[in-house]
């Protein structure tokens, strides 16, 4: 029973009213200290101290009922598949089927069920549930609605020292998140106090990153995992991959050695479709691509080196800039190089030569973007220099479609997830374009400046503060579309990060669009593939044109050498000057009467031997005993005066009786020293 107490007390003896005020402080008494009271003070050591003015606190107590909560997961395959069994393995998939139709439970089950299920199979036949009823009337015109684009969230980088954005990859569960990558690829170029962290935003909180990431050194790439959103793959602008679980904070989980890491910085890193879900593989400018396993990432697991000569020299590697991989084909990627060619490999190769199976050459500077086409994987998208182009596995030699050289440099592309024949592209320019082949080709359908600086005039400006505000345009980077197709973000050079959202005409298949896309990338192989053998048989003909004119002179003299080539001249000039030596010989004989006698030696018919009539001939031998002067002849010709031969082995009697001279050999032409004076 709770006992109340109340007292009771007359208004009228509480007494006279208390009136206060203020004044200032005035002593009402001093007491000095006694001295010999001082002396006799002990210091207590403890002192026990109390308040009366404390808390009150109360205990209760109260029966409530217990919950035990407990946190279960299932594990479920689509299909019923068992867990050591790949539904995307066809191999496998086919195997598990055949054994378990040898099973004699399945035959029995199917037999006892078979009687049920027929019914209802005659039921769905009987009546055609895919039947069209409005084939024959015309189709009623409907307005669409032009192509168009919306700026959802803007997402900037928090730091004073601004880094552009070189990556993005969006959250695989409903893309709630957005990953983005900061980092300075200028070389040597990053300013002092730079940071090296990179974010995760919340797609509806701009504010504040929801998460932090702190690397060692600056993101270049950066990837979720698609079989754990809580898992992050990273390549840094040290060569390292480093791998983050947002589970465990900030800092990284997994790194790679430096040792066994890329010399250069890592532009592409792509997971792979395995069953354990932590198998990847990165690329960089270094020209190697290498396999890691998250689990273990001391060391690659594979590298491959992007040499096209097939010789797996480092040093002729070609450094890559982007790199493909599709899931429908686990055995193949592709990358793009900074000299503007695209490299198909096929991993499961024997040898490293057989790995590179082809090339694409076709732009003239690095290839920022590379993907295949997600409804038809044998055509992909290339952005490099100054265009897109769009490839054919079928033909090697050129594009199949591009489009027009822009003004400003090109930076990513995309293709759309919903639409075959949409894609997009970022310029340095600050420009997004939205191309539709079907809708028009030369032209993109819609272009969409997404980045521009507002700078406001200044007092130390040279404009006039009545100025209007100017607007610099922010290059976009990167660019990453969301698996809808309806949601675009692009990152630009301050590291600002726009969340755009297309038109429903954009992101929504259309009537036979697969059709279309099928028909016009068959028809540009085609006609790229004509082309091709043209211009094959147009290089052949000039090549056998070029062969005919150099076999021809080829077959009637075949190629000397040097001393044969000098051989050749002087036999040459020899014939030239025995010639005319010969002519004059025959006209001095016609002009002159035969003179009767012979002479002695060296020949019958003329004074001075068988030489005819040449105007002198000293003949000087190696030989001391054979060295002599001839005795004159008769004058030659006003042009021609002497003629010294300075043999160094050769006898006097080197002219036949018939009086030609004879021809020696090659060897001893060669020593011979030919002077002619010519009279003026």
């Amino acid at each position: 029973m709770e006992i109340v107490y109340v007292y009771v007390k007359k208004r009228s003896e509480f007494g006279k009213q208390c009136n206060f005020s203020d004044r200032q402080a005035e002593l009402n008494i001093d007491i000095p200290p006694n001295p010999e009271l001082a002396k006799q003070f002990v210091e207590r050591n403890p002192v026990d101290t109390g308040i009366q003015c404390s808390t009150s606190m109360s205990e209760h107590e109260a029966n409530t009922e217990r919950f035990e909560m407990e946190t279960r997961g299932v594990n479920h395959i689509e299909g019923g598949w068992p867990k050591d069994v790949n539904p995307l393995e066809l191999e496998q998939t086919i195997r598990f089927r055949k054994k378990v139709e040898k099973d004699e439970n399945y035959v029995n089950t199917i037999m006892r069920l078979g009687s049920i299920v027929e019914h209802c199979i005659k039921q769905n036949n009987a009546i055609d549930i895919y039947q069209e009823y409005f084939d024959d009337e015309d189709a009623v015109e409907v307005m669409e609605e032009a192509p168009s684009a919306k700026t959802v969230n803007v997402f900037r980088d928090p730091q004073e020292i601004k880094r552009p954005a070189t990556h993005i990859s969006l959250h695989p569960d409903g893309n709630r998140k957005l990953a983005v990558a900061y980092s300075c690829l200028n070389f040597q170029r990053a300013p002092e106090g730079m940071s090296n962290e990179s974010y995760v935003w919340d797609l509806e909180n701009p504010n504040r990153p929801e998460i932090v990431l702190k690397p060692s050194s600056p993101l270049v790439t950066l990837e979720y995992n698609p079989k754990d959103s809580h898992v992050l793959l990273a390549g840094c602008y040290n060569g390292q991959i480093a791998c983050w679980d947002t589970r465990k904070g900030s800092l990284v989980a997994e790194l790679s050695t430096i040792e066994f890491s890329h010399r250069d910085p890592v532009y592409g890193t792509i997971w792979l479709q395995s069953k354990t879900g932590t198998e990847c593989f990165s690329a960089s400018t270094d020209g190697q691509v290498m396999w890691w396993d998250v689990r273990k990432m001391s060391e690659p697991t594979e590298v491959v080196i992007m040499d096209i000569t097939k010789k797996e020299q480092l040093e002729h590697a070609l450094g890559a800039t982007s790199l493909e991989f599709e899931a429908t084909l686990p055995t193949k990627f592709m990358v793009g190089t900074e000299q503007g060619i695209v490299i198909s490999c096929n991993r499961k190769a024997k040898t490293p030569a057989e790995k590179i199976v082809c090339t694409f050459s076709g732009h003239h500077g690095p290839i920022y973007a590379l993907q295949r086409n997600p409804f038809y994987p044998k055509n992909f998208l290339t952005v490099g220099d100054w265009t897109a182009r769009i490839w054919s596995e079928d033909s090697r030699e050129s594009s199949i479609m591009w489009t027009k050289y822009h003004m400003a440099y090109l930076t990513d592309g995309a293709w759309s997830p919903v639409r075959p024949a949409v894609f997009f592209t970022t310029k340095m320019d600050g420009t997004l374009d939205i191309w539709d082949f079907v809708f028009k080709q030369c032209d993109p359908a819609l272009s969409l400046k997404v980045t521009s600086q507002i700078i406001r005039p200044t007092k130390g400006d040279i404009a006039p503060l009545s100025s209007l505000t100017r607007v610099c345009d922010e290059a976009l980077f990167c660019l990453r579309v969301q698996d809808n197709g309806c949601f675009i973000a692009c990152g630009s050079q301050l590291g600002t990060t726009t969340l755009l959202e297309v038109s429903n005409g954009l992101c929504t298949l259309q009537r036979n669009e697969k059709n279309m896309v099928s028909s016009i990338f068959e028809r540009e192989t085609r006609r790229e593939k004509i082309l091709e053998t043209r211009h094959r048989e147009m290089r052949l003909k000039e090549k056998g044109k070029a062969e005919g004119k150099d076999s021809h002179p080829r077959e009637e003299k075949p190629a000397l050498n040097l001393e044969q080539l000098v051989t050749e001249a002087e036999e040459e000039f020899f014939d030239v000057i025995f010639t005319e030596l010969k002519r004059r010989e025959a006209e001095a004989m016609k002009e002159k009467p035969k003179p009767v006698g012979a002479s002695s030696g060296l020949g019958a018919a003329w004074p001075g031997g068988s030489r005819g009539p040449r105007a002198a001939c000293l003949l000087t031998s190696g030989d001391r005993e054979q060295r002599g002067l001839l005795p004159p002849i008769a004058p030659g010709p006003p042009a021609l005066q002497q003629v010294m031969l300075t043999p160094c082995n050769v006898a006097a009697d080197s002219v036949s009786a018939a009086g030609q001279p004879q021809m020696c050999s090659a060897q001893q032409r060669g020593h011979w020293m030919e002077k002619l004076i010519l009279r003026g």
